[in-house]
């Protein structure tokens, strides 16, 4: 029996579960890209000011599929059947078998939302290149949303490609974007910003946002192509808005504390890729 000719519920059912399975692993791209970077940069600085590189002094080394998960609280390898996305989470209470300390919701979350990426793609695409090349950029914006609440950092290793992914994939005749908007969108993309950017730090002599905000935000554009640029500034300009003050009202941070923007460039993004013609209009 082909794939296709399940029963939708069935389907569904196995899509939500491998979803949640690459969820369960951005959630470790998620935690350990960070500290590659800051080795790497540990590394170089010490390089540059001729300091002795070991282990003892830096960030220890740490890939992203090696080596194996373990409790961040007491560094006991995760077993297996306790890693498994969502019900490894409830099996275990939202506690470390080992040592009880708590497990952060975030993980599971991540999972169910991947999950349910994955079901949406497929309920409206079905099982085609398109599903599976919008859910590695539903996927990436995740991750790269996420890294940037974290630490304000958005890594070049998830944008850069993300953007040639965009660029190359317009090439394709079934993609719905033709190559030339796909290039305009990246362009557009990145120089709104740094333009932006510049004007901010010329009146005020601060920088508002980094540069991966601008490559973010070309590489969105390569997916959406530059028509939904304007879209994306705007939403995510509001919503970021909106929530800065909130957070500053109710004192969670002041007006000096970085606000990381790439999780509302990603949300923007994900929502303008997907609706972006009725979010026009609704802003229109």
């Amino acid at each position: 029996m082909n794939i296709e000719e399940l029963p939708w519920g069935l389907l569904l059912t196995i899509t939500f579960i491998v979803g949640a399975s690459i969820g369960s692993f951005l959630n470790v791209v998620i935690y350990r890209m960070p500290k590659k970077m800051y080795r790497q940069w540990q590394i170089e600085a010490r390089s540059i000011l001729e300091m002795p590189i070991d282990d003892d002094t830096i960030e220890p080394p740490v890939g992203i599929a090696w080596p194996p998960s373990s409790c961040p609280g007491c560094n006991q390898r995760i077993r297996p059947w306790h890693n498994l996305p969502i019900v490894g989470y409830l099996m275990l209470g939202g506690k470390c078998f080992d040592c009880k300390s708590p497990i952060s919701l975030r993980y599971p979350f991540i999972e169910a939302v991947t999950g349910f990426i994955a079901v949406f793609l497929v309920w409206t695409y079905g099982l085609s290149p398109v599903s599976v090349a919008l859910f590695g950029f539903s996927a990436t914006l995740l991750a790269a949303a996420m890294i940037d609440a974290d630490t304000t950092l958005l890594p070049d290793e998830l944008t850069l490609p993300l953007m040639w992914a965009g660029l190359l994939i317009s090439l394709w005749s079934g993609w719905p974007l033709a190559p030339g908007d796909a290039i305009v969108g990246a362009a557009v993309g990145y120089l709104s910003l740094w333009s932006i950017y510049q004007v901010f730090k010329l009146i005020t002599g601060k920088e508002g946002m980094g540069y991966g905000d601008f490559k973010l935000l070309a590489a969105i554009g390569a997916w959406t192509g530059w028509q939904e640029l304007l879209t994306v500034i705007l939403l995510s300009s509001v919503v970021g808005t909106i929530l800065g003050v909130l957070q500053i009202v109710f004192k969670r941070m002041n007006r000096e504390t970085p606000m990381p923007f790439g999780p509302y460039l990603a949300a923007a993004g994900w929502l303008a890729m997907m609706f972006g013609p009725a979010l026009r209009e609704m802003i229109a």
